[in-house]
């Protein structure tokens, strides 16, 4: 072997190790760029269980209706039936309906959030209260009005 043919090979050999290291640095890259989404998601999700616990054991206190899903306990809102009163639903949901009697007639659901002192600026700060309205709507609760507004059954 020549010695020009020697220094063409290590060329070449270095050519090919620099491109193999190229894309060796783009998967790192990729991969440190993963990890970093992945602990974003471990915060995140961390958070939310320990809201989703507070929540829970808030609730737990106040309303003794509950089924297990996955192996938790999970309370409910129960369907309304003859004689029960308001004193079965979770704290928050109790005063969701103290703000729709207080009202005296149909009502939107803006207009309960500013009773329950909610920030009505943001339409999207609305929806977790107006799935809390329907749901009351659904279980019995409340009626849920064509135009949107809730009123109290009587």
């Amino acid at each position: 072997m020549t010695e020009s043919e020697i220094v063409v090979r290590i060329a070449a050999r270095r050519t090919e190790l620099d491109e193999l290291e190229e894309q060796l640095v783009k998967q790192l890259d990729q991969v440190r760029a993963e990890r970093d989404e992945l602990a974003v998601a471990e915060r995140v999700w961390q958070r939310m269980a320990e809201q989703f616990a507070a929540e829970h054991a808030v609730a737990e206190e106040a309303a003794p209706v509950a089924v297990q899903v996955a192996g938790r306990a999970v309370l409910l809102v129960p369907h309304r039936e003859g004689g029960m009163d308001e004193s079965a639903l979770p704290p928050d949901y109790q005063r969701i309906m103290a703000a729709v009697h207080q009202a005296g007639a149909p009502v939107a659901t803006r207009a309960v959030a500013e009773v329950l002192g909610l920030d009505t600026s943001v339409r999207g700060k609305l929806e977790p209260l107006r799935g809390k309205l329907t749901k009351l709507a659904e279980r019995g609760w409340l009626r849920k009005l064509a135009d949107g507004r809730f009123a109290a059954r009587l």
